[in-house]
This record gives C-alpha cells, sequence and structure tokens, in this order.
C-alpha cells in the first residue's frame, strides 16, 4: 500500500459516530433554543390570560349595564303615562281655586267632592312614586322649579318661591315637570 490514504477512509472516519454527550452536559444551541420556545409560550399564555380577563371584564361591565338599563326601563316605564295626567291633576287644582269663598257654602259638596278626587288621585300616584312639587315658600331650586317671574317682596328673602302657578312632578326622583314658580327678589 501507498503512503497516500484512501478517500474512502477519510469519509468513514467523518460519517464515524460521534461520542454522546453525557445527559447533564451543557449543549449551548439547544438549552438557548428550549428557553426561547419556553419565554414564546410563557408570553402568549400571559397574552392569552389578559385577553381572557378583558372578556370577562367586558361581558361582567355590559350585563351590568343591560341590568342598569332594565332597571331604569321599570323604573321609568310610567313617565310618559304620568305626564299626560298633569293636566288633569291641574284642572282639579283650578276647578278648587274657582269656587269663591262667598259661594262655598253653595257649592260644598261638590267641593269636598273634587278635593277627595284630587286627593285620591295623588295618593294613588304615590304608590307608583310619583310625588308632587309645591314648593310654595320654599327656596328656589332650579333642577325642581321654573321661574316664570321675579316680584320685589321685601317679607321673604330672596330666591324665596312665592306663589306656584302650576305644581311639578317627580317619577322616583327624577323630574317629570318641573314647578312654574314666581320667586322673590331685594327690593
Amino acid at each position: 500500500m501507498t503512503d497516500q490514504q484512501n478517500p474512502h477512509d477519510l469519509a468513514d472516519q467523518k460519517e464515524a459516530p460521534q461520542p454522546q454527550a453525557d445527559a447533564g452536559a451543557h449543549q449551548p444551541g439547544v438549552d438557548d433554543l428550549a428557553e426561547k420556545i419556553q419565554q414564546a409560550v410563557t408570553a402568549a399564555l400571559a397574552e392569552q390570560r389578559d385577553m381572557v380577563l378583558r372578556a370577562q371584564a367586558e361581558v361582567h361591565n355590559m350585563r351590568r349595564r343591560c341590568e342598569a338599563d332594565v332597571e331604569k326601563a321599570h323604573k321609568f316605564a310610567l313617565e310618559k303615562f304620568s305626564a299626560e295626567l298633569m293636566p288633569v291633576l291641574d284642572n282639579l287644582d283650578r276647578a278648587l281655586s274657582a269656587v269663591p269663598e262667598a259661594q262655598l257654602e253653595q257649592v260644598k259638596a261638590l267641593y269636598e267632592g273634587v278635593e277627595l278626587t284630587l286627593k285620591g288621585f295623588l295618593e294613588t300616584l304615590a304608590k307608583f312614586n310619583i310625588k308632587q312639587i309645591n314648593p310654595h315658600g320654599e327656596p328656589f331650586d332650579p333642577q325642581l322649579h321654573q321661574a316664570i317671574a321675579q316680584v320685589p317682596n321685601p317679607a321673604v328673602a330672596p330666591n324665596t318661591v312665592i306663589d306656584v302657578m302650576q305644581k311639578g312632578y317627580t317619577l322616583n326622583g327624577r323630574v317629570i315637570r318641573a314647578a312654574m314658580v314666581v320667586v322673590s327678589r331685594a327690593p
């Protein structure tokens, strides 16, 4: 044989199996790859968890808003109906105030009948949380009252309701109709 090596022998040496590394030995490429995969999985899991929490919070908020809307619908369902009843109450008030005191004795039974009708009507409305606003003598409140005039009156403090032209009404605390009032001002 010659001193030169056969090319097939070199190929066999290259293909010869390499001794396996210990299981506990450090393999930088594999360990780095495993760490990157674990970080990617952890990040994806955290992102999915965050998305689930946000979705749950959105569903909870939507449910709360829907419940509030349903509650308001039940609470204020009578608003339009009760607003239509206000002129009837006004007419009963006008009927009582139209009777002159001189003729009160002649129409006493009729007057008392209208008075009882008005009282019963207001009691029925109160059962459904419809309350009358009659602010005579109270301080002016723009949330509940609509001032139609200011009159100088030294007998009362400024911004006091001295006359109620039309009573107001609330339904569950919400103003259906503001009371139309005359307010005092400093002379």
